[in-house]
C-alpha cells in the first residue's frame, strides 16, 4: 500500500495548482489556457496565481469556444510546446471530440511518429454539485475508448499532483479528470521539496484484504473505503483498490486481488451501461471466471440525465450503501 512521505494537507485544487507551476518552472515550454484561467484563476481555483507567476504569454484567457481551445492546444503541441488545456467542465469535451479524438489522439500514428502531440486536457467530472444534466456527467469512459489518449482519475491530492506532473511530461495527449466533490477536498502531499511522479497504468492498493476485491475510480474510491469499513464491522474484510488511469489500465494489478479474493465489485461514476465498470469487469471475467466465487458485479451511475433536484440526483450516484448491499448479496449468493 503506498503512502506519501510526511506531508502538508493540501486540497486537489492546490495539489494540481502546485503540480503545474512546478512543471512551469522546469519546463519553459509548458503553457496553460482555457475559460477563465488567467486573471480569474479558474472556475475551480485549480490555475490561481499562475498569471502573476508567468505571464500573459504562458497563462492565457481564451474565448468560450471548446473546440477552438483545444485546436489551439493540438497546434502548439504540435509546435514544440506543451501546453495545458482547461475544459471548464467535462460535458464540454464533446465540443471538442474532433479536436481531441481525430486530431490529438490520432497525429502521431497518422505521421509515422514524427509528429506528436504532448498536451493535457484539464477537466471535471461527476455530480454531487446540483449543476443540473450538462454540469454533472462522468464521460471518462468515451475517452478510454479511444486509441491514443491517456486517461488518468485520481482520487486523493496526493495522487493528483503525482499524476499531473506525469501528464505534462507524457509524449502523448492526456485527458485528466478531476472529481468535482473532490476539488476542496484535504489529504496529504509532500513538501515540494520531495519532487514525486506517479507513473500512468500503475494502481494504487488503497486498502488490503482478503474476501472481496473493489475495485473505484475517483470520488468512488472514498465511498469504497467507508464501505469496506463498514462490511469489516460483518466479517468482510475488503480490498480497495484504485486504477488511477483508465488508459493505460494496470491489469496485472487488479487481476492478482480478484484471484486472491475471488469475489470483485466495480465502481465507477460513469453511466453504468456500455462504461469502464463493464470494461473491468469484463477483463476479471475473461480471465479469472475459474477462480470466481461469485459473479462480477459494476455499479455506476443511473442511466438517467443527471437531475437538478438534488433528491433526485443523489440517488442516480453510486454510494456506500449500494456497495455495502451488493457485498452482502455476493456472499449470500
Amino acid at each position: 500500500m503506498s503512502s506519501p512521505t510526511e506531508a502538508r494537507q493540501l486540497t486537489f485544487s492546490q495539489a494540481v495548482n502546485e503540480a503545474i507551476r512546478e512543471e512551469m518552472d522546469r519546463d519553459h515550454r509548458v503553457v496553460l489556457f482555457g475559460e477563465d484561467v488567467a486573471a480569474a484563476g479558474g472556475v475551480w481555483k485549480v490555475t490561481e496565481g499562475l498569471l502573476d507567476r508567468f505571464g500573459a504569454e504562458r497563462v492565457l484567457d481564451t474565448p468560450i469556444s471548446e473546440a477552438g481551445i483545444a485546436g489551439l492546444g493540438v497546434g502548439a503541441a504540435m509546435t514544440g510546446l506543451r501546453p495545458i488545456v482547461e475544459i471548464m467542465f467535462g460535458d464540454f469535451l464533446p465540443l471538442a471530440s474532433d479536436q481531441i479524438v481525430n486530431q490529438a489522439a490520432k497525429t502521431y500514428y497518422m505521421s509515422g511518429g514524427m509528429t506528436s502531440v504532448p498536451m493535457v486536457f484539464l477537466t471535471s467530472m461527476g455530480a454531487g454539485r446540483r449543476l443540473a444534466a450538462q454540469h454533472s456527467q462522468s464521460l471518462q469512459a468515451w475517452f478510454a475508448h479511444i486509441p491514443g489518449l491517456k486517461v488518468a482519475l485520481p482520487s486523493s491530492p496526493h495522487d493528483a499532483k503525482g499524476l499531473m506532473k506525469t501528464a505534462i511530461r507524457d509524449e502523448n495527449p492526456v485527458i485528466f479528470l478531476q472529481d468535482k466533490v473532490d476539488i476542496y477536498q484535504k489529504g496529504p502531499v509532500p513538501d515540494p521539496s520531495h519532487e514525486y511522479t506517479i507513473p500512468f497504468g500503475r494502481a494504487d492498493v488503497k486498502r488490503e484484504g482478503e474476501d472481496l476485491t473493489l475495485i473505484a475510480t475517483s470520488s468512488m474510491v472514498r465511498q469504497a473505503l467507508d464501505a469496506a469499513s463498514e462490511l469489516a464491522a460483518e466479517g468482510i474484510e475488503s480490498e480497495v483498490i484504485d486504477p488511477r488511469t483508465l488508459a493505460p489500465l494496470d491489469e496485472e494489478t487488479l487481476l492478482d486481488s480478484v484471484r486472491k479474493t475471488a469475489r470483485c465489485l466495480v465502481i465507477d461514476e460513469g453511466y453504468q451501461r456500455y462504461g469502464a465498470g463493464a470494461e473491468i469487469a469484463a477483463l476479471v471475467g475473461e480471465n479469472l471466471f475459474y477462480d470466481l466465487e461469485a459473479p462480477v458485479r459494476r455499479l455506476g451511475a443511473m442511466d438517467v440525465p443527471v437531475p437538478f433536484s438534488p433528491t433526485l440526483e443523489d440517488l442516480t450516484i453510486p454510494g456506500k450503501e449500494q456497495i455495502v448491499e451488493i457485498a452482502r448479496q455476493m456472499f449470500e449468493d
